[in-house]
C-alpha cells in the first residue's frame, strides 16, 4: 500500500528548526516529486515547497524562502523540510503528498498525485 508518514514536528520558540520528515513505504520515492502543504488553524491548506524526483529542482512559496529547505534521500525513501526561523505564522499541521512534477502552480493549487492526506505533524511555534 502507498503510505507517508510525517514525523518530527514539535513545540518551538520563534527562531527556532525543527526538521521534518516525509517517509514513503509501498512505492519508490525517486519515481514521484513530494510535496510539503500545511494547514494552519482556522484556514484554508496551502502549499509550502516541492522536490523533484532527483531532487535536482526546488520550489518554495515566497512566505518560507530563504527559511525553509526541502531535500531529499532517495535510498532512505525519505523527503525532509528543514525550517529555520522559524515564526508563529508557521504555526500549522504540516503534510507531505507525491506529485507528478515540482512546479510553482502545482504546489500552490494543492494537486498532488493522491486524494487524501494522512495524519501530518504539528508544528506549533510559540514563546
Amino acid at each position: 500500500q502507498v503510505q507517508l508518514v510525517e514525523s518530527g514536528g514539535g513545540l518551538v520558540q520563534p527562531g527556532g528548526s525543527l526538521r521534518l520528515s516525509c517517509a514513503a513505504a509501498g512505492f519508490t520515492l525517486d519515481n514521484y516529486a513530494i510535496g510539503w502543504f500545511r494547514q494552519a488553524p482556522g484556514k484554508e491548506r496551502e502549499g509550502v515547497s516541492c522536490i523533484s524526483s532527483t531532487g535536482g529542482s526546488t520550489y518554495s512559496v515566497r512566505s518560507v524562502k530563504g527559511r525553509f529547505t526541502i531535500s531529499r534521500d532517495n535510498a532512505k525513501n525519505t523527503v525532509y523540510l528543514q525550517m529555520n526561523s522559524l515564526k508563529p505564522e508557521d504555526t500549522a499541521v504540516y503534510y507531505c503528498a507525491r506529485m507528478r512534477m515540482c512546479t510553482a502552480a502545482l504546489v500552490t493549487t494543492l494537486t498532488s498525485i493522491d486524494d487524501y492526506w494522512g495524519q501530518g505533524t504539528q508544528v506549533t511555534v510559540s514563546s
